[in-house]
């Protein structure tokens, strides 16, 4: 540990990519502005890019640290190995995806909310879309019976202001407003080394998509705070790694919402309801997956 109790670096930015180059560098050229000066290590672990992301990393950005990963692990995997090599050497880590952009000092506005509010465990920024546009998922709600219901029969869309209604994406809330909220989003999330000590890393058993849900459910429960800071805004040039929605990426994306919902949610509910949303969450893939394909359909040329 360094001066005053703080470890090596005052932040670990853990960037885990695949097949993003050009994005990659983007995201990596903006990461000294958001610094601000501030002691920042990054690391890029690549899940085994065929695009010549790794030799980007090595050309460009000689300063920032890359693992090279012979096949990919996924997200939860790869960031652990980043988290585990850095546990004692950094007051804080990021995780951070290479399909964003850092505005100046927003790296250095998130590490001074988490240094005046102790209680934080986790918090996220702003995001916004290239349009400007908010990312509505970067705050959530924990996906219970009810948010699920309510998003099911549309009424998230129908009523967005409704605190009843609203809960899914928190679009109740003021998004220039600073909240306490269940869950940011994976693409930047800040956690506090000791919040890691306590609960533990990722969930690997989550290849990609819901582990940042699982994490935050597992910090407030060790009882932590989460937080969205819309002092820090990034964009997000969104399913850039993953490309167009493919049948195998909306199975696993409701696989996988299943299986935090069993983790984290259904322990809280009788067998009957646990059962209507498991019927439910299959209900939601077969329409999602028929509506992905009649989307497809239509963009063949010359199909009638």
């Amino acid at each position: 540990m360094g001066l005053l109790g703080r470890g090596l670096y005052r932040l670990v930015v853990i960037i885990v990519s695949w097949n993003v180059k050009d994005l990659l560098a983007a995201c990596l050229a903006s990461l000294p502005a958001g610094a601000d000066g501030m002691l920042v290590h990054t690391v890029v672990v690549d899940n085994a890019s065929t695009d010549g992301s790794a030799e980007v990393v090595r050309e460009r950005f000689p300063s920032v640290e890359l693992i090279e990963c012979r096949e990919n692990l996924g997200f939860a995997r790869a960031n652990n190995i980043a988290l585990r090599k850095f546990a004692n050497d950094t007051d804080y880590f990021l995780l951070l995806n290479p399909d964003t952009v850092i505005s100046p000092g927003a790296l250095r506005e998130m590490v001074d909310f988490m240094d005046t509010h102790p209680e934080a465990g986790i918090a996220g920024a702003k995001v916004v879309k290239p349009d400007g546009t908010l990312d509505w998922p970067c705050k959530r709600s924990y996906i219970t019976p009810s948010v699920l219901f309510y998003k099911a029969l549309g009424l998230d869309r129908l009523f967005p202001r409704s605190p009843r209604f609203g809960r899914y994406q928190l679009t109740y809330l003021d998004p220039d407003e600073t909240h306490e909220v269940d869950s940011v989003v994976g693409a930047f999330l800040m956690i506090r080394r000791q919040c890691v000590v306590a609960i533990g890393p990722l969930d690997e058993s989550f290849f990609m998509y819901w582990e940042d849900m699982d994490w935050c459910y597992r910090a407030k429960s060790a009882g932590w705070k989460i937080f969205y800071v819309p002092a820090t805004t990034i964009i997000h040039h969104k399913a850039q790694s993953t490309g167009k929605r493919s049948y195998q990426m909306i199975y696993c994306w409701y696989h996988l919402a299943w299986r935090v919902y069993q983790k984290c949610i259904a322990p809280n509910y009788s067998a009957g309801v646990n059962c209507l949303v498991w019927m439910g969450f299959h209900t939601m893939c077969v329409v999602s997956l028929i509506a992905n394909f009649a989307r497809s359909e239509k963009r063949v040329p010359g199909r009638r």
